[in-house]
């Protein structure tokens, strides 16, 4: 397993990011600005992560999204531990906007996020560094 940081040439991980965010224009302003993880496995895309540095030296996942056929076999775990590792010297926080996913509520909270906070349907979960 390896997993590169990408930094030519994102747009050729829209579909993969479209997994989970199937609205074009707004993965391309993050994908832009952000920082942008593949993680392969036998020379193939399983999964792909996008961050962004926002205010006060925080660090945002944008996007984590697994291939379906790929999904649950421990892909996104292994990412998240990647940037939680990426953002630790560079920042004092991680936060996710999980939405009112239960599944997602219930996974990031396994891996040390913890609930920061809620606007309109966006739920915010936090990890201090």
């Amino acid at each position: 397993m390896e997993i590169l940081e990408v930094t030519e040439n994102k747009e050729q991980y829209l579909e993969i990011l479209m997994v989970t965010e199937a609205n074009e224009p707004v993965i391309l302003a993050y994908l832009n600005k952000g920082i942008l993880f593949a993680l392969y496995e036998d020379f193939d895309l399983k999964t792909a992560a996008v961050i962004t540095k926002e205010e006060n030296n925080i660090y945002e996942i944008k996007n984590i999204a697994t291939l379906t056929m790929y999904q649950g076999k421990g892909y996104e775990n292994e990412m998240i531990k990647h940037i939680i590792q990426y953002c630790k010297d560079k920042s004092k926080e991680l936060i996710v906007n999980t939405g009112d996913n239960e599944n997602l509520l219930i996974f990031f909270e396994k891996l040390g996020f913890s609930y920061s906070h809620a606007v309109q349907e966006k739920i915010y979960y936090k990890l201090k560094l």
